[in-house]
């Protein structure tokens, strides 16, 4: 039997919209905000990467809210 992972996404949103996104693809999460064309990481958590991608948006930015897609 072999086991096969699917992917996984979160949007990050805030007041002004969609503001990136976090991808789960094996056993890492990649981070990609939307003014910006390479993905980060890959993180070993979905927090650590909602902490990241939160940090990417500036000092100041509001945490997003994380809803999986």
């Amino acid at each position: 039997m072999s086991m096969t992972t699917g992917t996984q996404t979160w949007v990050a949103a805030g007041p002004a919209g969609t503001v990136g996104s976090i991808h789960r693809d094996g056993e890492g999460f990649l981070v990609r905000v939307r003014v910006q064309s390479e993905a980060r990481g890959p993180y070993p958590t979905l927090e650590a990467a909602k902490r990241a991608l939160h940090a990417a948006l500036g000092p100041g930015a509001e945490r997003p809210d994380f809803r999986e897609h």
